[in-house]
């Protein structure tokens, strides 16, 4: 005899093959049946079922944080649900502090930051930053333009 497939959910088993474990879980009695089972659990811990569900009943769970159902009793949700009202009205409360002066002070201090700030990244032109070489010794590539730009070059076909 071949390999049988048990289904918890109906409590019967059947041969093991693609076809009739197919017919089975698609059947209405499969389908109702596991509906009812997952209705159980809505709640918190099912009042009854598998065996790694029996801690749940007397309120030591194995999963711990990791349990998939809600362990609190109602008082710890009432007390929770206080604790969210409480933090949602703190932070209705909370006033934002306006500066003084109206936008066109801050549009003001707001360039002035802008211009100091790129005055101090980029150097003014023909200044290289400090710690690099001499002119000298760098490559053309990081040397400035000279002052009338840079010569043409004669034109070159390449064959």
């Amino acid at each position: 005899m071949g390999k049988r497939y048990f289904c918890d959910y109906c409590d019967r088993s059947f041969q093991d093959n693609l076809h009739n474990r197919k017919k089975h879980l698609n059947g209405v009695q499969h389908l109702r049946a596991k509906k009812v089972w997952y209705d159980l659990f809505r709640g918190g811990c099912p009042p009854e079922g598998p065996a790694w569900f029996s801690s749940c009943a007397v309120g030591q769970c194995d999963f711990d944080s990791n349990c998939r159902f809600s362990h609190m009793t109602s008082g710890d949700l009432e007390q929770l649900a206080a604790q969210v009202h409480e933090e949602r009205l703190s932070r209705d409360q909370e006033t934002v502090e306006v500066p003084e002066g109206g936008i066109e002070d801050w549009l003001e201090k707001w360039a002035k930051r802008r211009s100091s700030a790129q005055s101090s990244r980029y150097p003014s032109r023909g200044r290289y930053p400090p710690g690099w070489p001499p002119i000298q010794d760098l490559p053309p590539s990081l040397r400035a333009p000279p002052p009338g730009g840079w010569p043409q070059q004669p034109s070159a076909q390449w064959g």
